[in-house]
């Protein structure tokens, strides 16, 4: 323990009664005093006081000594000589790993153990989070002297060394080898699921992009590379990982077998990513993924818990997702089209938000007295399943006394007269009474691979009779359904 003067007792005592009344920072006050330490800076601190002779050390080797001598603020959480001899020796094997060790100790600013929160997240110099709980535990570490000021900061004394963890994508990168998850993941960095992300890659090339659009599962779920945000990542055993993906096969299917895989293998794991880590105590019977998928949680197929610096892994020997849960509906919102028909009828084109016969609030678009026969609406669906799909709309005619009729017509190539070749499915005419707000099934059509519809047509009357060729859309529904 550190030999203490009368006189600098009773500063620090002076102090600790100064917080618990006003709760103020003691750095905020540290140059109204008169303690010779805050000649030193934190480097000759460290190396001169006794508990921490050998961390000094470190930061000598690490170059660091130099950062903890200039005039910017730090914190430094400085574990006792005894604890640095319980570490493992292959986190200080060479001059990288003992650099990120000693940085994981350092934080820039003054974080005092006075504070008003419960628990401060604080950016060491690593990019790791750490937590300070209520100014006397730093992750799980216990402060065992507080506040040593310096010329450029503080230093806490602790129990134990702050090791740094490797965050969840680490984690998973280093497991390729055994993890068939794993390895799939990070195959994603050279395959593109999506033409957005080869456009992101290429960009990368030139730095304007961040690492994480290098890859697809980052990019288009979550980053698991992220240090500030924490995650929740069920990894499956290659058995388990295996079974769930073969049941989805048949439902994405590609072009070829190794197509199809990747898809299958993309649409399983996409949903086992969550935002937030979840402690196993608090873990709820059922997750939602971001993708609407609706995962259950079964505790007991949890064969080992791993806390990562961004989050939590949890290991399983089986994850059963129901296929009528994993099958999401693609919904279409009515006003949110992706064009028109060549025609102009912005004028007779309206966006609407209204309420129901029920009072609830919506969003649809109708088109009015535009005079053009066969006018049509186009919309289209991404991540669809090679199966088939029952198609239902809500479509609200709420200002005419007359019934109209519409239809949808389903894939197919525009040319440049305006014709579609080769649709996929054109459903029939169906009514649009007055003042119906029920969802209606209008038909249904198969899919036979997997991937995207770009054009989705809803039609109007083949007349150029005002009234009869109103188009409405609410939204639309496309059911899957289980083979």
């Amino acid at each position: 323990m550190i030999t203490t003067n009368k006189y600098i007792k009773g500063l620090f005592a002076s102090i600790a009664l100064i917080g618990a009344v006003s709760c103020s920072d003691p750095w905020d006050d540290h140059n109204s005093t008169n303690d010779d330490n805050l000649k030193q800076n934190l480097n000759e601190r460290l190396k001169n006081t006794t508990e921490t002779t050998e961390f000094a050390k470190l930061i000598a080797e690490t170059g660091l000594d130099i950062e903890l001598s200039n005039s910017k603020t730090y914190t430094v959480w400085a574990p006792t000589n005894a604890a640095l001899s319980q570490v493992d020796p292959a986190l200080l094997s060479n001059l990288d790993k003992k650099r990120l060790f000693v940085q994981n100790h350092i934080a820039l600013t003054a974080f005092s153990s006075v504070t008003e929160k419960d628990t401060v997240t604080i950016q060491m110099l690593s990019n790791k989070y750490l937590e300070f709980k209520n100014g006397s535990i730093m992750a799980d570490a216990s402060v065992i002297t507080a506040n040593q000021y310096a010329s450029n900061g503080l230093f806490h004394i602790i129990n134990k060394a702050l090791e740094p963890k490797s965050n969840i994508w680490e984690y998973l990168k280093e497991n390729t080898g055994s993890s068939n998850l794993s390895a799939y993941l990070q195959s994603l960095t050279q395959f593109n699921l999506y033409k957005s992300d080869s456009i992101a890659k290429a960009f990368e090339f030139h730095k304007i992009y961040s690492d994480s659009l290098t890859n697809s599962y980052l990019k288009n779920v979550y980053n698991l590379n992220n240090e500030k945000n924490k995650y929740t990542f069920f990894l499956l055993e290659n058995d388990a990982y295996n079974i769930e993906v073969e049941k989805l096969e048949p439902y994405l299917i590609k072009s070829n077998q190794d197509s199809t895989t990747t898809y299958a293998s993309y649409f399983t794991s996409r949903d086992f990513a969550f935002h937030k880590a979840i402690a196993r105590e608090n873990l709820p019977d059922t997750l939602t993924s971001r993708f609407g998928v609706k995962v259950p949680i079964n505790k007991n197929n949890i064969v080992r818990e791993i806390q990562l610096s961004n989050g939590i892994i949890y290991v399983m020997n089986a994850l059963d997702v129901p296929l009528k849960t994993r099958l999401v509906t693609s919904k279409i919102e009515g006003e949110k089209p992706v064009g028109f028909s060549r025609n102009d009828k912005r004028t007779n084109t309206f966006y609407r938000e209204k309420n129901d016969n029920n009072g609830v609030l919506f969003n649809d678009i109708m088109i009015q007295n535009h005079g053009t026969p066969l006018f049509t609406i186009n919309y289209s669906a991404s991540n669809l399943y090679s199966t088939t799909y029952k198609v239902y709309w809500r479509a609200v005619n709420d200002i005419q006394a007359n019934t109209f009729q519409q239809s949808l017509r389903i894939g197919g190539t525009r040319q440049v007269d305006g014709t579609v070749l080769d649709p996929i499915a054109e459903l029939p005419y169906t009514d649009v009474p007055p003042n119906v707000y029920d969802e209606i099934f209008i038909g249904e059509f198969t899919l036979n691979e997997a991937g995207t519809i770009d054009l989705i047509s809803l039609i109007a009357a083949n007349t150029g009779v005002n009234g009869n060729n109103t188009l409405s859309l609410d939204y639309l529904k496309l059911v899957p359904v289980i083979k």
